[in-house]
């Protein structure tokens, strides 16, 4: 039983069917299964309270009739012991409607039954007598959970039938792999590790985090960890007091405090020195900074994104990282792929590129196929970023509006050059020995051309040579070739 459990008729709960189809759209909806008449009647009513759209029903049976005509968001069920019904029901439900969320409800003797059920894919369970405020925060926290997925999936879904998310372009299985992690993680507030080698679009990963956020209006604050002067990291991140340092003629607030519950990204991360990588560490333990020269704290409410090109594995290793602040940034990690690794969203990216800047001259555009082909095979060690700039180099060169190999970076056409075959060289004019006896050689027929004309023109070697089109030390030359040199 409930330790508090008001007993409600069933008039007082909607009936199923149309009205519940019409309602659910924008109500969550609450199924109880449950034999006890006045627990199954209390649980639908607290959900009521709380706005869901409430219903009970009798036995398995009837919650499996229900299910097949609707969509519950959270169901409440009864388990009767290990074997029982009722786990059936969760198995069936967890394999047909995966995006419900399961409580199970049990007696004290038959919690082995409720490890059973969470195992199975019970997201939450409840040991009978339980108190209605138990109740209503168990609700609550399923409620919380089902948002965040539907939300999840809402974004899965935008990025599979698009071409990506805003600049982030790709189909490729392994981009599928980064949109599925992404469309979770935008809607939690843990640190973020975005692995991956330079030009892979880390920062345009970290901003479609912040962007599909909960927190999407507040500050994107992106720190380059490598471009700060050491002597000036500290006091960028952590802000300073005036007259902490020459030059501060003001109080400034760093820029963890600046974000005010928005994101802010540490680019590269790995350049980071010691010293303040364990200050880094605090302010994200504790969340709060004491900025340069001051002696309070400030309090820090700002989301950590993290990225690097560096494998921070091995640096922990060495001695070069901060163990604590790898795994403190490392709760999700999130591998770009190369662009040598997803060649089949290649035609994507150069569409895209080219759109872009079909827009900014206000032309159209097109890769010829010598070039596409090459653009297809070329191993892109820069990845995305040298595409886009080997595209808006092209655009800028080309006469016309065919973009031709010529026209692109230095490194695809020496790599084109590199990857054509080789072509023997043809033998020396003199060497005879290659060519068939059916076949004249062109020093011979150059030869006989020579005499032709000197015999033409009786001998006169300045008159044969402006004949033939060459010049009188030409002449001169080939007759000594020939061992004519007083003819």
């Amino acid at each position: 039983m409930l330790t508090t459990a008001p007993i409600m008729t069933t008039s007082a709960y909607p009936p199923i069917g149309e009205h519940l189809a019409a309602e659910q759209s924008a109500r969550m909806s609450v199924l109880v299964v449950d034999d006890d008449a006045a627990v199954r009647e209390a649980c639908c009513e607290i959900a009521r309270k709380q706005g869901f759209l409430s219903h009970g029903v009798v036995g398995v049976a009837a919650a499996r009739e229900l299910l097949r005509g609707n969509s519950i968001d959270i169901i409440l069920l009864d388990l009767k012991g290990p074997g029982a019904p009722g786990l059936e029901l969760l198995d069936e439900v967890k394999t047909l409607h995966p995006e419900t969320a399961i409580i199970v409800m049990t007696a004290f003797a038959t919690v082995t039954s409720a490890v059973e059920a969470m195992r199975t894919g019970a997201t939450d369970y409840l040991t009978k007598p339980f108190a209605l405020d138990e109740l209503a925060t168990v609700l609550e926290r399923a409620s919380e959970r089902r948002t965040l997925d539907l939300a999840s999936r809402r974004l899965r879904e935008k990025l599979r039938t698009q071409q990506g998310l805003g600049n982030i372009i790709g189909r490729s299985a392994e981009m599928d792999k980064i949109y599925r992690i992404l469309s979770k993680v935008a809607f939690t507030a843990h640190p973020v590790l975005i692995l991956g080698e330079s030009g892979t679009g880390k920062e345009m990963i970290a901003r479609s985090i912040h962007t599909n956020g909960p927190n999407a209006t507040k500050p994107f604050i992106p720190v380059d960890c490598s471009s700060l002067v050491p002597t000036l990291v500290e006091s960028e991140l952590f802000g300073y007091v005036k007259g902490a340092f020459t030059g501060a003629n003001r109080s400034k607030d760093g820029l963890l405090v600046s974000a005010e519950g928005g994101t802010v990204f540490l680019d590269e991360i790995g350049e980071l020195p010691l010293d303040l990588q364990s200050k880094l560490l605090r302010a994200l333990q504790e969340k709060e900074v004491r900025p340069v020269g001051a002696t309070h704290r400030v309090p820090v409410n700002a989301r950590i994104l993290a990225a690097t090109n560096r494998n921070l594995t091995e640096m922990v290793e060495q001695g070069r990282f901060r163990k604590d602040l790898y795994y403190r940034l490392n709760v999700v990690n999130l591998r770009l792929p190369a662009l040598r690794q997803r060649r089949e969203d290649l035609p994507l990216l150069i569409a895209h590129f080219l759109d872009r800047k079909n827009r900014e001259y206000g032309k159209n555009f097109r890769v010829s196929d010598e070039m596409l082909r090459v653009l297809m095979d070329y191993e892109w060690p820069g990845n995305v970023r040298e595409l886009e700039h080997t595209i808006d180099r092209a655009c800028a060169y080309c006469s016309g509006t065919v973009l031709q190999l010529g026209d692109s970076s230095s490194p695809i056409i020496e790599y084109y050059s590199n990857s054509r075959p080789k072509i023997a060289a043809p033998p020396p004019l003199n060497d005879t020995s290659l060519i068939s006896p059916s076949i004249t050689s062109l020093a011979e027929m150059e030869k006989q051309a020579i005499l032709a004309a000197l015999r033409e023109l009786q001998g006169d070697k300045l008159a044969a040579a402006r004949l033939l089109g060459i010049g009188k030390t030409t002449m001169y030359r080939k007759l000594q070739e020939y061992g004519l040199g007083e003819a």
